[in-house]
């Protein structure tokens, strides 16, 4: 079962990120130029944004299987729309339809935590976590890849059977379970707020988390403009092929897990922050282009985009 809810927040988080290595096909493909195929990024960030605040709080009204079915449903529908989409804004309407649908790791992330005892509770979620990152890095690899042998559309229409194959997956797979709450729809879009106005641990740890994914989002969306632009001059499957270097950290974070589950997250924290501050250093070399400039980048991404999820 831990498997397959892996494979569903890899599936569910990719999608949010293999757009990024095929930006420039976008642009090639639609006649536009970078900076606007770039919208394309950005629309489903908003999209995901937008759904985070808006759908995830209905996991708590309705049973987590049909609730991830049907998000999965939506997300493989709007991925179709998008892979057919003949002009830029049809696909950026598109896009942001799958980032707000595609919110299933969150969803998954509470059914597996009323699943497993308290003890385990770190390990499991380290190995989602897992699944998340191989998402966030290995769906470029494939979107860049697929890009470069069949055209900008394959990418999108390839991750919308994903979805609807594990969508009928999960609808015999996932067990039934309780929803945990009856308030009304507006009590549970107010419930975020007020659990960070009373639990300080919980705005410590979003401020660890927004300020450690903003930097990741900011690496890894202008990545692909700065592989294909002057300083460099590759093309999509190379793009694509730079992730595999991050995807090393899929091997961390369950490790990372069960430390938590043995000293606490403060620790595990802290020492995670610190590797993304010596890796954006790292980083700050990689415009200059040429073989050390790649070197920089390569290295500057084995960092964990999940260090302050704890």
């Amino acid at each position: 079962m831990v498997l397959i809810l892996a494979v569903t927040c890899a599936v569910a988080v990719g999608n949010i990120y293999f757009p990024q290595a095929i930006s420039p096909l976008v642009a090639a493909g639609l006649h536009v130029s970078p900076d606007s195929a770039a919208a394309v990024v950005t629309a489903i960030q908003a999209g995901y944004t937008a759904g985070m605040v808006l759908l995830v709080p209905l996991g708590d009204r309705h049973p987590h299987r049909s609730f991830l079915v049907a998000l999965l449903a939506l997300t493989g529908l709007a991925l179709l729309a998008a892979g057919c989409a003949p002009a830029l804004p049809a696909l950026i309407a598109a896009s942001m339809l799958v980032g707000l649908t595609t919110v299933g790791a969150q969803i998954v992330g509470s059914l597996a935590a009323g699943l497993v005892a308290v003890d385990r509770q770190g390990a499991v979620i380290g190995t989602l976590l897992s699944g998340s990152t191989g998402g966030m890095l290995l769906a470029r690899t494939f979107s860049g890849t697929l890009g470069a042998w069949l055209g900008r559309r394959a990418p999108y229409l390839v991750a919308a059977v994903l979805a609807l194959i594990l969508a009928t997956v999960l609808a015999f797979a996932v067990p039934t379970t309780t929803p945990s709450s009856r308030q009304p729809y507006t009590a549970l879009l107010a419930e975020p707020l007020r659990l960070l106005r009373t639990e300080p641990d919980l705005r410590r740890s979003c401020f660890y988390q927004a300020t450690v994914f903003a930097g990741f989002s900011a690496v890894w969306t202008c990545l692909a403009l700065l592989l294909a632009g002057p300083a460099y001059g590759l093309g999509a499957q190379a793009v694509g092929m730079i992730p595999m270097v991050g995807a090393a950290t899929m091997v961390c974070t369950p490790l990372a897990g069960r430390l938590v589950d043995r000293y606490g997250p403060d620790p595990v924290n802290l020492v995670s922050m610190l590797g993304v501050l010596v890796s954006a250093a790292i980083l700050t070399t990689g415009t200059r282009g040429g073989t050390l400039g790649l070197a920089s980048l390569t290295l500057g991404t084995l960092h964990s985009p999940s260090s302050a999820i704890y």
